[in-house]
């Protein structure tokens, strides 16, 4: 097994704002600017190329703690526990549970992503292998919705669609997804099937990249703390705005967030009220792309079928490349997704996710809100019976 190094004793942070700082029309904005002119540091400021070679952040499954996932699974099924109930207790893992948790460190203070290697998907069925994926979410953090049907385990697959439908969602495509983030803390895939050729995988540093649009563009950087208008692609709840309004950056107790999006940013100029792109900020995004796109900053992951990648949307974006499927429908590509509120998650903003509302035990910390679940029906933050697996 390789083991993850875990992040290095906690520095001061180099910057520390104890208030909101993505209103550039607070009466304190020059001490703000005097903080975004500093660029980032620690462990979640690293560069591709510094860890092509590495393996700190692979974990590859031993033999026994493979078994202990199989006898989860089976406490699992001896107990009838449906899928959506189960919870760490009832997916017991004796010594691959404290290894979960020292990811979870290193998800939220340290790199901001682990692949999990050597989960025997192929030993499984679907309900199965969703089961382990659960299992181990439940270890690491509370379930949130993907999508307005409420759905807190996803599939990423190609279901036909395309961008150009203003409700279908990159996952559901088979089309280049550009560097982005998602909408919760962190961000797990499992891998049943590969595609026939390409979704290749890279991941970058948020905070890498916002340090070289620093470095080049300082002026750019504060657009970044502006109000943004981001698409909700036909999934906001009855009576509300189809776009959110929000910061593509925060500082908040210490630590940089960041969220991206071009596509959702550009696809948002579709309704009139939301204010036009500048010239400058398409700038911005420009540089983004390039920044995140280039060998000096990305880093290639190897996605293979059984491996398990957790990420943190607040310090890490990710893309993946177009892909070409099978035709028969049995080996298409397939990856279940989860997104997950951090137990242990940094302090954001209250309106740092744009719509407010319960994630389990950790009020407003992203998901998308179900249109028909009532949050008083759901107390454990789960959609229950509106999930697909």
């Amino acid at each position: 097994m390789h083991a993850i190094s875990g992040p290095p004793a906690r520095e001061k942070p180099h910057a520390m704002w104890t208030g909101r700082m993505h209103d550039p029309s607070e009466a304190t904005m020059t001490s703000v600017i005097n903080v975004l002119r500093r660029p980032c540091a620690g462990p979640a400021v690293w560069k591709g190329p510094d860890l092509a070679n590495s393996t700190e952040w692979v974990l590859r499954l031993s033999p026994a703690q493979t078994d202990e996932l199989q006898a989860a699974l089976q406490a699992v099924r001896e107990r009838g526990v449906p899928l959506l109930k189960v919870t760490a207790r009832d997916f017991p893992l004796p010594t691959l549970a404290g290894e979960l948790a020292r990811l979870a460190d290193v998800l939220e203070n340290g790199r901001g992503f682990v692949l999990v290697k050597g989960i025997p998907v192929e030993q499984y069925s679907q309900a199965a292998a969703s089961t382990i994926f659960w299992g181990l979410g439940q270890h690491l953090g509370v379930p949130v919705s993907q999508n307005a049907a409420g759905h807190v385990l996803g599939h990423a697959r190609d279901t036909g669609g395309t961008m150009a439908d203003s409700a279908t969602r990159g996952y559901q495509t088979r089309v280049r997804l550009p560097f982005h983030t998602d909408g919760s803390d962190v961000l797990g895939l499992l891998c049943l099937r590969a595609a026939r050729t390409g979704a290749h995988t890279a991941v970058v540093s948020s905070a890498a990249v916002y340090n070289a649009v620093l470095a080049r563009r300082p002026k750019l950087v504060e657009r970044l703390y502006r109000t943004h208008f981001l698409d909700r692609r036909e999934e906001q709840p009855p009576g509300e705005p189809p776009y959110s309004a929000v910061p593509l950056a925060s500082w908040y107790g210490g630590k940089l967030s960041m969220r991206y999006n071009r596509c959702y940013l550009e696809s948002a100029q579709r309704f009139s009220d939301v204010p036009r792109l500048e010239p400058a900020e398409m700038e911005l995004f420009d540089l983004i792309d390039e920044l995140a796109e280039s060998r000096e900053f990305r880093l290639d992951v190897d996605f293979e079928v059984g491996d398990l990648l957790l990420l943190n949307n607040h310090a890490v974006l990710h893309s993946r490349t177009e892909y070409e499927d099978f035709a028969e429908p049995e080996p298409k590509r397939h990856v279940l997704r989860l997104w997950l509120a951090l137990r242990q998650g940094r302090d954001l903003p209250p309106d740092f996710w744009g719509d407010l509302h319960s994630a389990g035990d950790r009020p407003g910390r992203g998901g998308i809100t179900p249109r028909d679940v009532i949050a008083t029906q759901n107390p454990a933050g789960l959609c229950g019976s509106r999930s697909q697996w």
